[in-house]
């Protein structure tokens, strides 16, 4: 039985959405949906409940999305198995779409829906940001950002291993190689964006924390790595874990190839550059302090 596991921290004006889009499809039994309330003062809880027996919904005091996931492992009840964020929408077809390409194809790990970002009411700057985001290569082929990601067995197991992260997707994404994941271009979710250029920016900032968070994980997983050493000395069972060297960051390399094929992106490229730097600036105190877990949300995503 597919499982899906959904943590939601004060939802209660989005997560009807994401439930009745999962819901809508009676025609085939559906799947195990489990909601993780995780210190929410809202009303989450009673929003999540209120659609029906096919939705259980376990509620926990402390508001952290990875004690929320690991939550939800323990009441999930099969695989595939897909973590969705509240916020975002995604429907029956999709996950089916999901779930048969892990099962018709046994070297996948992982996979996650193509996104869908409705930049309709959001401000110029906004707009232009996406437009030259959304095309660059680590965002095409990674599985982060898109609030979705669906597992098997092995890459469950994969997903367990991996510690408290604030960026969780974008760890989630790279701790499989490329022929381990795969987006599914036929299943479809829609990622609302910020609608303010502070709240693009408040969310720029959390991606530089978290992504400065895991690369510091990236180099202490290196530093632990044991010694290489010969093939004839390496016995195959125990051969080490090979720490990912993978990278989503955006160069500036990425950014003249982009310009190059489309030079009509030339404003968009100088909002992008101008938002990374904004978000390097503010990231500084929380990244010189470690603070990892502050998270800064935005609302203007949630709003309708």
């Amino acid at each position: 039985m597919t499982s899906i596991v959904i943590p939601a921290h004060n939802e209660g004006r989005v997560i009807g959405r994401l439930l009745d889009a999962l819901l809508a499809d009676t025609s085939v039994s559906g799947p195990d949906i489990v909601v993780v309330c995780n210190g929410c003062t809202d009303d989450t809880a009673r929003v999540a409940a209120g659609r029906g027996a096919r939705v259980r919904v376990v509620e926990i005091p402390t508001p952290s999305k990875h004690r929320a996931l690991r939550v939800g492992d323990e009441h999930a009840k099969g695989f595939p198995r897909l973590y969705v964020d509240a916020d975002v929408v995604i429907g029956a077809a999709d996950v089916r779409a999901l779930v048969g390409a892990l099962e018709r194809n046994p070297e996948l790990l992982a996979a996650a829906p193509g996104r869908d970002i409705p930049l309709a009411g959001c401000a110029w700057p906004v707009r232009a940001y996406y437009r030259v985001w959304q095309r660059l290569p680590a965002v095409r082929e990674g599985l982060f950002g898109r609030g979705v990601i669906a597992v098997t067995g092995p890459g469950h197991a994969r997903l367990a291993a991996l510690p408290p992260l604030m960026a969780d997707d974008l760890a989630a994404s790279l701790a499989f190689g490329p022929g381990e994941r795969r987006v599914v271009e036929a299943a479809r979710v829609v990622v609302r964006p910020p609608r303010t250029w502070s709240d693009l920016i408040r969310r720029r900032v959390r991606a530089a924390t978290s992504s400065a968070e895991f690369e510091r994980y990236q180099a202490a997983r290196r530093a632990e790595a044991p010694e290489p050493v010969s093939v004839s000395e390496q016995a195959p069972e125990r051969a080490p874990e090979p720490v990912s060297e993978q990278t989503a960051r955006t160069g500036t390399a990425d950014l003249r190839a982009l310009l190059w094929a489309r030079p009509a992106l030339l404003p968009g490229v100088v909002v992008f550059v101008v938002a990374a730097l904004a978000a390097r600036r503010g990231s500084r105190k929380a990244i010189r302090d470690q603070d990892f877990s502050t998270w800064l949300r935005d609302e203007s995503s949630r709003q309708g």
